[in-house]
C-alpha cells in the first residue's frame, strides 16, 4: 500500500502522462475536425528523432521541441492531402503514414548519427520548481516540481478545451467533424478547416515524440514510442472527444504505466513477478478500460467520410 501512494509514483505518473496528453490533444483535434489519423504513432516516432537529432547538434531542447512540432506537422499534412483533397480512405493512408514515419524515422538517424560505438545522449530537461506552488506539502511535489513540458501539457489542456467549446472557430471546427455540409452551407471552407486543423494537430503530435528521448531516456531508439502513440488514440476516445476527460484518463494510464517501472525496480518484486507481464500490464488494463468506455462514446458523426460538396448524401 506505501507503494500505491508513494511521491515518487505520483512524480513519474505526470512525467509518463505529459507525452500521451500532448498527443492525444492533437488527434483530438485532428479527429474533431472529420479526419481519423490513425497513423499516429509514426508521426510521433519522426518527432521523437527529428527533436533528438536537433537538440543533439544543436545543444538547445527549445530547437529540438520546434523542429519536431513541424516534422509532426508536416507528416501530418500529407495525410490531410490524401483524406482532403484526394478523399482516399483515411484508414488506408493513415497506415500508410504509420509505416512511413516507422521506416523513416530509424533512416534518418542513421543517416545522421552514422556508426557509433556509444548512443548519443542529450542532457534530459530538469525540473524547475515553481514558487509558493511547489512548496504545498504532496500536491506541490507532485504537480509542480516537473519539467517545462508537464507544466505546457496542463496549460494545452486548458487552452484546447477552451479553443473547442468557447471560440466560434472552435465551433466552426466541430460543425466540420458532425456535418460538413452544413458548414459548408453558412460559409465555411471545410477544406481549410480541416487542414488547418491537421496542421495544428501534428504540431502536438511532433512535441510529443520530442518528449520521450528529451525527458524519458537521454536518447533515440528504434522502439522508442513503444505504442504510446496507440494509446493515445484510446485516450480521444476514452474522453469522449473531450480534452478534460481525456486527461483525466491519461493520468490513470500513466500511473499504471509508472507502477510497472517503480516495481520491476524492486528487487524483491523482480524475482517474484515476470518484467514481461509488468511490460503488458498498462495495455492490457487499457484494452479493458477501454472495451468498457467505447461502448456509449459517440465519435464525431463525419469521422473517416470525405467531404465532396458535389455529391449528394
Amino acid at each position: 500500500m506505501s507503494l500505491l501512494f508513494d511521491i515518487s509514483l505520483f512524480q513519474l505518473t505526470l512525467l509518463m502522462m505529459a507525452p500521451l496528453i500532448i498527443a492525444c490533444l492533437g488527434e483530438t483535434i485532428i479527429e474533431r475536425s472529420g479526419i481519423l489519423n490513425v497513423g499516429i504513432e509514426g508521426i510521433v516516432t519522426l518527432g521523437s528523432v527529428t527533436g533528438f537529432l536537433l537538440t543533439y547538434y544543436s545543444g538547445s531542447a527549445i530547437i529540438g521541441c520546434i523542429v519536431a512540432a513541424l516534422s509532426g506537422s508536416v507528416l501530418t499534412l500529407l495525410l490531410a492531402y490524401f483524406s482532403i483533397t484526394l478523399r482516399a480512405n483515411q484508414i488506408v493512408i493513415g497506415l500508410g503514414i504509420f509505416v512511413l514515419g516507422l521506416g523513416i524515422s530509424p533512416t534518418i538517424y542513421r543517416l545522421a548519427v552514422g556508426v557509433v560505438q556509444s548512443i548519443p545522449q542529450v542532457p534530459t530537461l530538469k525540473e524547475i520548481s515553481i514558487p509558493i506552488l511547489g512548496s504545498i506539502p504532496f500536491i506541490g511535489e507532485i504537480f509542480f516540481a516537473q519539467n517545462g513540458l508537464v507544466y505546457m501539457s496542463y496549460f494545452l489542456v486548458a487552452a484546447v478545451s477552451f479553443f473547442l467549446f468557447k471560440t466560434p472557430l472552435g465551433l466552426r471546427l466541430r460543425a466540420c467533424g458532425e456535418n460538413p455540409r452544413a458548414a459548408d452551407t453558412v460559409g465555411i471552407d471545410v477544406a481549410r478547416m480541416r487542414y488547418g486543423a491537421c496542421a495544428v494537430g501534428g504540431l502536438f503530435l511532433g512535441v510529443a515524440g520530442a518528449y520521450l528521448p528529451l525527458v524519458i531516456s537521454g536518447s533515440f531508439t528504434d522502439n522508442i514510442v513503444n505504442g504510446r502513440g496507440w494509446l493515445a488514440l484510446m485516450l480521444v476516445i476514452f474522453g469522449r472527444w473531450v480534452p478534460v476527460w481525456s486527461f483525466v484518463g491519461a493520468l490513470l494510464f500513466a500511473y499504471v504505466d509508472a507502477f510497472q517501472f517503480k516495481v520491476n525496480a524492486l528487487p524483491q518484486y523482480a524475482k517474484i513477478i515476470p518484467p514481461q507481464f509488468l511490460l503488458m500490464l498498462p495495455y492490457v488494463f487499457a484494452m479493458i478500460v477501454l472495451v468498457q468506455v467505447a461502448r456509449g462514446a459517440e465519435s464525431p458523426r463525419a469521422l473517416t467520410r470525405p467531404y465532396d460538396r458535389e455529391a449528394r448524401d
